[in-house]
């Protein structure tokens, strides 16, 4: 087990993300839960993962599946009881795993306990726990556009007041400059780590120090002394690890974030590299093919731009992204070999790897009739693309290459009914293919995607090249090829990845004559690279 009280143990480690509601079924009602956790715990031990992310399981109405929490000393029902993640705890740390919880600290659910007071009027003590502006019905304070669609702002006739929520208008934003507030936050942070949490992802922590009257919403002139508070306040136990999601993030901001110091967060989540494949000028849902230089030098930016002054989290999938096997990857002829080779080429990286459930047996996005999507996020792009005069065929294009419950199908656990994942039809339809694609399968085949992430995972806690090596790039102008290297003073590492469907020649650099093949996607190495393989070659230096 590793000694989760030293400094920094999280840089050997690898987190796997789970999504309870998607993850096993326990109780037969189509809704993954906590126990149905703890049943797959020896599962992920065999990976050999070293900690959980567990996405909301506080109690909520489930507007934007458990980001808008109304309780947060609570489970949600659905997923089970206190007693059930007291229980989870205890039996992954048993194992040799930690749960990190997923906490939203930039807001609430309205039906909180806080802004239920704050609706009472303005005198409450909770009112100013959310924030308020004066106005007028049909004249907001501004123009200013929510993630999920419409205004920023939302009405109160009784009131006379808009409240302000970033995302959808059942999720009010906290008002972090009222000393109250981050009090109460502190608080209930202290309430889980008494419980044996191990860590915390925090959700758009980005946001928190936001200045609607100037339009700030992320990266807030108080950002950074609002997150040395929290980590000083709430964050005092030493291995705690916490990772903070910043799409605003850059180089810079990543390494005020998690500098060595520790003064405010362990790492961060960036987003740079997930953006890539977007139009410029466009949304999300507007992308084009994966220009790989540019991958290349995004991921050259941030790995030399943070060695030995920061950390990075490295990852391609979670909840909130499509499965990328479908999109960078190939799903259908190639699917093994591109879901190894994706995988080589991220934890090559520096960085603490983090898998999204699935990802290890290379699960596939999945195209349903629009009224089968569950996501709010969806089911508003629909409308309001159609409203503007969108084609329906090209809306769902885009909802079948970029939604959100592409990530959020169940777990394929078997060629059983329901996959495994149920025994009733759950919450959200099943990808077909769970037949062909699931753990049972995975687990009986010694060249699955499974037993890669496996071996992946064993050679990052073996080698220290993977935690402390300076990256290179080499061939940079290659369309069709990323390759690097790693080296300290003792190891090197190359390794080499063809992100095609064609056989791509390629010599390897002189030093790395002598290396040996420490993992290839098809087992032996060649100089002409075959689709979408993979190849890790690694050699000591001499003294």
């Amino acid at each position: 087990m590793l000694d989760k009280t030293r400094r920094g143990w999280w840089k050997s480690a690898v987190f796997y993300q789970i999504y309870p509601k998607s993850f096993l079924d326990s109780n037969g009602d189509g809704i993954g839960d906590i126990r149905g956790v703890i049943e797959k715990l020896d599962y992920l031990e065999k990976l050999g993962i070293d900690g959980i992310w567990l996405s909301p399981v506080c109690d909520s109405p489930q507007v934007d599946n458990g980001y808008d929490i109304s309780d947060y000393r609570a489970v949600w029902p659905a997923f089970g009881s206190m007693e059930d993640m007291e229980a989870l705890i205890r039996e992954a740390k048993k194992r040799g795993i930690s749960i990190i919880m997923d906490l939203v600290l930039n807001h609430t659910s309205h039906r909180h306990r806080w802004f239920q007071e704050a609706l009472k009027g303005r005198e409450n003590p909770c009112h100013d726990y959310y924030i308020w502006r004066d106005g007028e019905p049909d004249a907001p304070p501004n123009d200013m556009q929510a993630a999920f669609g419409g205004s920023m702002w939302t009405y109160v006739p009784d009131l006379k007041q808009y409240y302000f929520h970033q995302f959808a208008p059942q999720q009010p934003d906290l008002n972090w400059e009222n000393p109250a507030v981050r009090r109460e936050l502190y608080d209930m942070i202290r309430f889980w780590v008494d419980k044996g949490v191990e860590g915390f992802r925090l959700d758009v922590i980005d946001q928190i120090a936001k200045e609607p009257d100037r339009r700030i919403t992320g990266n807030g002139p108080r950002l950074h002394q609002f997150l040395e508070e929290l980590s000083r306040e709430a964050f005092i136990e030493e291995g705690l690890v916490t990772v903070g999601e910043a799409w605003g993030a850059d180089v810079e901001r990543a390494r005020r974030y998690s500098a060595q110091d520790g003064r405010e967060l362990s790492m961060v989540f960036q987003f740079e590299h997930i953006c890539l494949d977007q139009q410029p000028g466009g949304e999300k849902w507007d992308w084009i093919p994966l220009p790989l230089v540019s991958l290349k030098r995004c991921m050259e930016r941030w790995q030399r731009g943070l060695h030995g002054q920061g950390w990075n989290s490295l990852f391609l999938n979670n909840h909130d992204l499509p499965r990328i096997v479908s999109r960078w990857g190939d799903d259908g002829k190639y699917r093994v070999e591109s879901a190894k080779m994706l995988a080589a080429m991220l934890y090559g990286l520096e960085g603490t790897p983090y898998i999204y459930q699935g990802e290890e047996l290379g699960m596939t996005n999945i195209r349903l009739p629009i009224e089968e999507y569950d996501d709010i996020e969806i089911q508003n792009l629909y409308t309001g693309r159609l409203s503007r005069g969108y084609r329906e065929e090209d809306v769902m294009a885009a909802i079948y290459a970029r939604g959100r419950d592409n990530a959020r199908t169940p777990m394929q656990w078997s060629a059983e009914p329901y996959a495994g994942f149920s025994r009733v039809k759950p919450w959200l339809p099943v990808n077909p293919n769970y037949r062909e694609i699931n753990a049972r399968a995975a687990l009986e085949d010694p060249g699955s995607v499974f037993y890669f992430y496996q071996t992946l995972i064993a050679l990052r806690k073996r080698y220290p090249v993977f935690r402390e090596g300076e990256f290179t790039l080499l061939e940079p102008e290659s369309e069709k090829l990323f390759v690097y290297t790693r080296e300290t003073a003792e190891e090197r590492l190359l390794v080499i990845c063809n992100f095609t469907g064609e056989s791509v020649p390629y010599q390897r650099p002189a030093e790395f004559a002598g290396a040996w093949l420490l993992l290839g996607n098809y087992g032996t190495a060649a100089e002409t690279l075959r689709p979408y393989e993979a190849q890790m070659f690694y050699g000591r230096k001499q003294a």
